[in-house]
């Protein structure tokens, strides 16, 4: 494995000085250079999707007419058999290719921005497209937009490697990469490039602007010539009828705000669930989640014709490839009945949580696809059964039930990934009429506020926010949202009873050379804050020295919590201009557990800096070790594990395993074989993929029984 990456690594350089000498020969201007890539990186992408696109469709003709119609008598128990079997062809491609591939991909992509200067390992594109293809082609809910995304944008970090350019310039290509796919695969140039800003850059100069524009018109063009000009839905025009329906749309931009904060929670629940089943290997997983989708294919219909659906509105019957349930694929087609017509409002409702249970499925147990499909089908399906309801209790005003399913479906997509002008340019495009903009933007800038009110992380920062890296915008955020209040907070904070004299304070204030104190009553449960300023107050009214500190004390309270990050607590005090403000127990408001001050930001930013510089280097052990084609872990010492209390030349390790470094308390050194591992220790290690499960079990608890293999 080593041998093959170290020549994968040497045909890349040569091919990277190749490159470089011809640019050397001919020295064009670095603007031509990065036009000629955003060109390339456009049509590349766009033929990337086309495959991609006939792929799918090559596929699932395959899966649901050639393999049922070969052996009839298992009638519909193809819908279960088909997911797993095509699970078990993606799955051990990314478990064993690229672990990259796993799952949606854009969280990938911008972790590759902000820690790797937008380096990513070329054999990601490769990986996304045939494992997403087949999860989709055989019934995986997932949608093609996010794998497009992702090998646009390898491959337009693979020409800046190639070219040599800076972290900037090939950050710049992976955006275009990422604009061209979104342009591809919806025939919408425009909505590519706001993608390209809102998720992955952040902002961008006019310079480099005009190469994610250029790369996004070149895929939609190459898109054209291939799928045809439509738009992926064909969208009746519809206007808005009267003013009155502003507040039908801001009330369902509210409802797709929830539904979005529902899907990221649904999805990210059963990514937990399967990632942390140690039981079943990587490369199984998938085929275990595509069999609970099968389930829901092959019991929905039942249901559905239970309660009087018309079977050809529930995709029941035979042949499979003209019957395959909704929430199958990508579901575009019924996304477009939505659209252009009602559908009964039992089946809107149950779409919308099977959907997010199939998506949940499909992606959370590691298979490969997108989320921006199943959201705008859920949009869809919310914005028609709103639509419908709307226009059996006002005919006269919401004439158009398929107006709702188009703003719901830019809502449902704003909740989960807080992209709103992508949102309303796709729908926009879409329908290609400016009658809808109103509506559109309505829905979204409420779905977004209240989205983000409620739940500030999207379905893509989801992800890295787990990891320790928290974005906005698309950039890294600054270094004191990283650290926690609980972590620099003072927890013996000065405190004054409440029925302390002002004269006590006085005397309390010059013995201590404290500027102001927490006020508590006779049960100790916070009352208020007193500072000098309060005491001067106090001082200029005659009897002062016998009141009561609670008569001068602030009982309006600013308060912290030790979990929310100290860049939060410190916007809240600058905007009141207050120099203190007590921690309470997150379950009880009136429990003091510490305070922080404002001088507190030169010890924040100090532990921020660490913080961020651990997670660069983190990210580049992992970059090394995949490079190298070895796994990198961070391991934990169990208490009861096998390496608790040995020395490191006592483990026997095997040749192929590495242990590089520990982090004993706040000290880090290198390791040595006469060091003793202790619990709590943090050991970074190297290990052959097929040994990486075996080092995890040695540092896990209950542990000591195991033994290492030779």
């Amino acid at each position: 494995m080593l041998a093959e990456s170290l020549f994968r690594q040497t045909r890349m350089r040569r091919l990277s000085r190749t490159l470089s000498r011809l640019v050397d020969r001919y020295q064009p201007s670095e603007t031509t250079i990065l036009l000629i890539t955003a060109i390339l990186i456009g049509l590349v992408t766009g033929l990337a999707a086309v495959l991609f696109i006939k792929l799918i469709g090559w596929i699932t003709l395959f899966s649901f007419g050639t393999i049922p119609s070969a052996l009839p008598a298992l009638g519909r128990w193809w819908l279960l058999l088909i997911p797993i079997l095509g699970s078990l062809i993606s799955g051990p491609i990314i478990a064993f290719f690229a672990h990259e591939a796993k799952g949606h991909g854009v969280p990938e992509v911008m972790q590759a921005l902000v820690l790797r200067g937008g380096r990513i390992r070329p054999r990601v594109a490769v990986a996304k497209v045939i494992a997403s293809s087949v999860c989709i082609g055989t019934g995986g809910s997932a949608g093609r937009e996010g794998p497009i995304v992702q090998v646009g944008s390898t491959f337009g970090s693979i020409m800046g490697q190639l070219l040599r350019l800076s972290d900037a310039r090939i950050s710049n290509l992976v955006a275009c990469g990422a604009a061209a796919g979104i342009a591809a695969t919806f025939n919408a140039p425009i909505a590519g490039v706001a993608f390209a800003i809102e998720i992955l850059s952040g902002d961008l100069g006019i310079s480099l602007l005009s190469n994610v524009v250029i790369s996004a018109v070149t895929a939609s063009v190459v898109s054209r010539v291939f799928l045809g000009a439509d738009s992926a839905f064909l969208v009746p025009g519809y206007a808005l009828n009267s003013p009155v329906e502003l507040i039908f749309y801001t009330i369902l931009g509210v409802l797709t705000a929830y539904v979005g904060i529902a899907f990221i929670r649904t999805l990210y629940a059963a990514e937990d669930f399967f990632d942390n089943w140690q039981q079943a290997p990587m490369w199984l997983k998938p085929a275990i989640g595509a069999a609970m989708l099968g389930l829901l294919g092959l019991g929905s219909p039942l249901l559905f014709k239970l309660v009087g659906i018309d079977p050809e509105l529930t995709s029941f019957g035979l042949p499979l490839i003209n019957h395959m349930p909704q929430i199958f694929g990508a579901g575009f087609e019924t996304i477009g009945v939505a659209l252009t017509g009602p559908l009964p409002w039992f089946l809107l409702i149950s779409l919308i949580i099977l959907k997010m249970l199939a998506t949940a499925f499909t992606l959370g147990s590691g298979n490969s696809g997108g989320v921006f499909a199943p959201a705008l089908f859920m949009g869809a399906m919310l914005g028609g059964l709103f639509g419908i309801m709307i226009n059996q209790l006002f005919p006269a005003i919401a004439v158009h039930p398929g107006a709702y399913a188009l703003a719901g479906m830019a809502g449902v997509f704003v909740g989960a990934a807080r992209a709103p002008l992508t949102a309303i340019l796709i729908a926009f495009e879409m329908s290609n009429d400016y009658q809808v903009i109103l509506p559109l933007m309505i829905v979204t800038i409420i779905s977004v506020v209240v989205a983000h009110h409620h739940f500030p992380e999207s379905i893509y920062t989801l992800k890295l926010a787990r990891r320790g890296l928290r974005l906005r915008f698309g950039r890294d955020v600054d270094v004191l949202d990283r650290v926690l209040v609980g972590e620099i907070m003072d927890t013996d904070p000065p405190t004054v009873a409440a029925d302390l004299t002002v004269a006590g304070l006085e005397e309390y204030f010059a013995e201590t050379h404290h500027h102001g104190a927490v006020v508590l009553d006779e049960d100790q449960r916070l009352v208020g804050i007193v500072t000098l300023q309060d005491l001067r107050r106090a001082k200029q009214q005659p009897g002062w020295a016998e009141a009561p500190v609670r008569s001068w004390m602030t009982k309006t309270i600013l308060s912290a919590r030790p979990g929310e990050s100290i860049g939060l607590a410190l916007q809240r005090m600058a905007a009141r201009d207050v120099g203190r403000m007590p921690v309470v127990d997150p379950d009880d408001p009136q429990q003091v557990v510490g305070i922080i001050r404002r001088q507190a930001v030169i010890r924040a930013y100090r532990l921020g800096i660490v913080h961020r510089q651990q997670l660069y280097d983190r990210a580049s052990q992992r970059r090394t070790s995949a490079d190298s084609g070895v796994e990198f872990l961070e391991l934990q010492v169990a208490i009861n594990s096998q390496v608790a209390g040995k020395h490191v030349s006592e483990l026997a390790l095997p040749p192929d395993i590495l242990l590089t470094t520990r982090r004993h308390g706040a000290r880090r050194h290198l390791l040595h074989g006469d060091d003793v591992l202790e619990a709590g220790d943090i050991v970074m290690a190297l290990a052959e993929p097929d040994k990486a499960e075996l080092l995890r079990k040695m540092f896990s608890s209950g542990s000591q029984d195991s033994a290492p293999a030779d």
